[in-house]
């Protein structure tokens, strides 16, 4: 069975996860197909993506079978390897989303946890519907987030809230997520505000968003000159080239940016 659907219109790559009967719960199969979908739409001329799982639920983690898994083999044999560059396997998952070169917008609702949580994380914008619920959910089964979460968290939230939300494993609301900086914005019309935002993307110039997607990585783990030098370097691959003056030229004509 499929576990995940790409569909490409107008420039906007939909990646869709399709095991809503199991709360898109992450089992082999589905993680191999996140990371085809991955490195599919990242090879695309795709210009923004929009993630979303199927169902009442984005994706509510690790699925029980592949817990029941997890005493049979030795951890170190598959979680230690570096697979994807820097990551293994499970944590390319989540990164691989940082890797895509164009912008990634979430929509989440329902469970959000473990894994999933992690999934999302993965993308630069999280949209929430008001009945999802995020969780940090690796202590309840003893074990730590290791899809990369301990990379993207830090960036979000706070200290004590990372402290909180990883000792206790329980599960937050959508608006209280928005709070401590885990979703961007609640709405009662997620994936409609989730495909208006690609939509809006979309038509920005599409080298200046690939920059800018480069730059604010950079900006986000380097030192203050790395930072400074790279914003110069990829504004001198910007200025005078042809997205640019064609946007330019819109501008002055008061029409939409035609993108060759």
């Amino acid at each position: 069975m499929a576990r995940v659907s790409v569909e490409y219109h107008d420039h906007i790559a939909r990646v869709t996860l399709t095991r809503g009967d199991k709360m898109n719960a992450l089992d082999d199969a589905m993680v191999q197909a996140i990371l085809v979908a991955g490195q599919e739409v990242a090879a695309s001329d795709a210009r923004v993506v929009v993630l979303s799982g199927e169902g009442k639920s984005f994706c509510a983690g690790l699925d029980l079978a592949s817990f029941a898994k997890m005493g049979q083999t030795d951890p170190t044999e598959w979680l230690m390897p570096r697979s994807h560059g820097d990551t293994n396997q499970m944590q390319e998952i989540a990164m691989v989303w940082r890797r895509v070169p164009v912008p990634v917008i979430a929509v989440l609702q329902g469970a959000v946890y473990g894994g999933g949580l992690q999934l999302a994380l993965g993308a630069d914008i999280r949209i929430a519907a008001p009945d999802a619920k995020l969780s940090v959910m690796e202590m309840k089964w003893g074990l730590v987030p290791d899809l990369g979460g301990m990379v993207l968290l830090p960036h979000l939230v706070r200290s004590d809230v990372l402290r909180q939300m990883t000792y206790t494993a329980r599960p937050i609301k959508a608006a209280q997520a928005e709070i401590w900086g885990l979703v961007t914005s609640v709405s009662e019309d997620a994936m409609g505000d989730a495909l208006e935002m690609a939509v809006d993307i979309a038509g920005k110039s599409p080298s200046a968003i690939r920059a800018a997607k480069r730059l604010i990585d950079v900006a986000e783990t380097a030192a203050r000159a790395d930072v400074l030098l790279a914003e110069s370097a990829e504004q001198v691959q910007l200025i005078g080239k042809p997205d640019q003056m064609e946007v330019i030229a819109a501008q002055m004509q008061g029409r939409k940016p035609a993108f060759k």
